[in-house]
């Protein structure tokens, strides 16, 4: 079984991932990581060298690569993935592959976010809580028809990573 974890940048896919992962006794892999080293370059650096289009397009081949495998894992992929191209239709239509959706709310993302905006380029101008709030705000609504198409949609609220790998878990069986 492939287990792809959706949801906004700072829902907890690489955490969850992780613990899901070894619950499952399954191997973890993380979608940018995969794209960092067929590129070999950082995801910053794919952005501003050859820009988002070329970005996505590699995202999308890179995540069809890996649900062609004949090996089961639990794959994190980026906030944007499943906004893309076919990346979702190609998650929902993989025969052995299950979507979940780390649904979190605003106000905890943004929490999460603003503690980590040195590291995700996207926020780095985003100097106050409202700025943020507002930032991920329009994103989630422009994204919410994507993530809520996902086959599993667990509420992550501010369950402790183990907690919401047993949603899983169970939603799963």
């Amino acid at each position: 079984m492939k287990i792809v974890l959706i949801g906004y940048m700072g829902s907890g896919k690489s955490t969850i991932g992780k613990l899901l992962a070894k619950k499952q006794n399954l191997p973890f892999k993380d979608l940018d990581q995969e794209i960092q080293i067929a590129e070999g370059m950082s995801i910053s650096e794919i952005f501003s060298k050859k820009g988002e289009i070329y970005f996505r397009r590699v995202e999308n081949e890179t995540l069809k690569n890996l649900l062609a495998l004949n090996e089961g894992f639990v794959l994190a992929t980026g906030g944007g993935t499943p906004c893309y191209a076919d990346s979702l239709d190609a998650m929902l239509n993989c025969a052995d592959a299950v979507s979940v959706y780390l649904k979190t709310p605003l106000p905890i993302l943004c929490d999460r976010l603003m503690n980590e905006k040195g590291v995700r380029p996207l926020l780095s101008h985003l100097n106050t809580r409202e700025e943020m709030l507002e930032f991920v705000g329009i994103h989630l609504f422009e994204r919410a028809h994507f993530y809520n198409q996902a086959e599993v949609i667990v509420e992550t609220a501010n369950d402790a990573p183990k907690e919401v790998v047993a949603k899983i878990v169970e939603r799963l069986l």
